[in-house]
């Protein structure tokens, strides 16, 4: 069986990006390869954390490239080149515009710290979320997968996993919890799905 070939894009720890090379490594990812992580921040760890897994990583920095498009463009030039069908954002900070996205058609999968619909979209990301859900008293958070479109956080659910909110977790607790119970979980779960469903498309 042929393999889609994934790319993975970043912008810092890259603990996401270790989730799936782990899941790769463990068997639980087997319909995809990750074939090219995709950094927007020259100094982000999961560089370092693909370079270990012997996967090649490309900076693509806005600030650097000086637009949107420029940056888009780079980021274009790099999936072509490595034959990426299918591109999961792990912690990537950087919005995608509505014609970069329109590409890619149910191909881009993103993880988000929340249960969408709630504490999500515009502003917010990281810590953020974990704070307003403590600050709105919710009971249970957790993480959803879903397919990105034009607008932030908007498209289809994939996967959800929820997660327990304990007495005296401050932001950084429940962040933690929330991707070791959800997150890591997810991602790997639904890279294997869209892996399988692409591969079942190219081989009609």
């Amino acid at each position: 069986m042929v393999k889609t070939k994934i790319a993975v894009m970043v912008s810092g720890g890259g603990t996401n990006l270790q989730a799936l090379l782990d899941a790769q490594e463990s068997g639980v990812l087997t319909a995809g390869e990750i074939v090219v992580v995709i950094a927007s921040n020259p100094k982000a760890y999961a560089i370092t954390r693909a370079e270990k897994a012997g996967v090649p990583a490309v900076v693509c920095s806005r600030k650097e490239l000086g637009s949107q498009a420029a940056f888009e463009e780079a980021i274009t030039r790099t999936l072509k080149e490595h034959g990426a069908e299918l591109i999961i954002l792990a912690g990537f900070m950087s919005i995608l515009s509505a014609d970069f996205t329109r590409q890619w058609p149910r191909r881009i999968l993103n993880v988000h710290p929340s249960l969408i619909p709630s504490f999500c979209g515009k502003g917010f990301y990281g810590l953020k979320v974990h704070e307003a859900a403590l600050d709105y008293g919710v009971k249970v958070t957790g993480a959803t997968v879903h397919f990105v479109n034009e607008v932030p956080d908007g498209g289809e659910i994939l996967l959800q996993k929820a997660v327990e909110i304990l007495p005296g977790d401050t932001p950084e607790i429940l962040q933690r919890r929330v991707m070791e119970q959800a997150e890591w979980k997810l991602l790997p779960q639904a890279a294997q799905l869209v892996s399988e469903e692409i591969g079942k498309g190219r081989d009609q």
